[in-house]
């Protein structure tokens, strides 16, 4: 079953939110509802979606800052990997399948910008948090950071069907949506042809 992907933009940082659905069902869910959460909630009522989980791609407060509006306004439950969220009521692992009415997200474990960082795998797309921008990829400077393990990441979601499209977490790039094939072609970090190069492109 076929899901829809929608970017709602949301707050002052260039923050994307998603609402992930299927119009069959009309049952979804929403990711990332960063400082403007309102955005995401008239997203959901605009198609008549009921919200179910709320997932967020890693614990940076300019991703979770509207969390607590999402959950009170609609009895979701919270859905995070354990080393970024861990008293989140669904632990998010490699591998996790998430019911989206008749469809399924899958869970790709992505480590670097935070330790619990994940990318989303609906059918044909990857919401990518802050692992990976359109022509750009998440800082591997900050606590928890690790940028050996963002270049793994990366090739991983770099070795995807060219056609699947990437929905980011900030509107960071020349466009909002890109593809794998895009990034490959545009991104210097994907263009890196080795580790050691990575790390001096990202690290400067």
């Amino acid at each position: 079953m076929s899901l829809e992907v929608v970017q709602v933009p949301a707050g002052r940082m260039d923050n994307f939110s998603y609402l992930v659905y299927c119009p069959a069902s009309k049952k979804g869910l929403g990711v990332d509802p960063s400082f403007a959460p309102e955005r995401l909630l008239a997203a959901a009522a605009e198609r008549g979606v009921a919200l179910e989980v709320l997932v967020n791609t890693h614990g940076h407060n300019d991703h979770i800052a509207g969390n607590d509006r999402i959950l009170s306004a609609t009895g979701a439950r919270l859905a995070a990997h354990p080393l970024d969220l861990p008293g989140a009521d669904l632990p998010l692992e490699e591998g996790t399948l998430i019911p989206v009415g008749e469809g399924r997200v899958e869970v790709l474990h992505t480590p670097g910008h935070t330790p619990g960082s994940i990318t989303l795998h609906p059918p044909g797309a990857l919401i990518t948090g802050d692992t990976l921008f359109v022509t750009c990829v998440g800082r591997a400077d900050l606590p928890g950071s690790d940028p050996e393990a963002l270049y793994r990441s990366l090739r991983r979601l770099a070795a995807l069907p060219p056609e699947t499209e990437i929905f980011p977490g900030h509107d960071y790039g020349p466009r909002p949506v890109s593809t794998v094939a895009f990034e490959r072609a545009n991104n210097p970090y994907l263009r890196c042809p080795d580790l050691a190069s990575f790390l001096k492109l990202r690290l400067g």
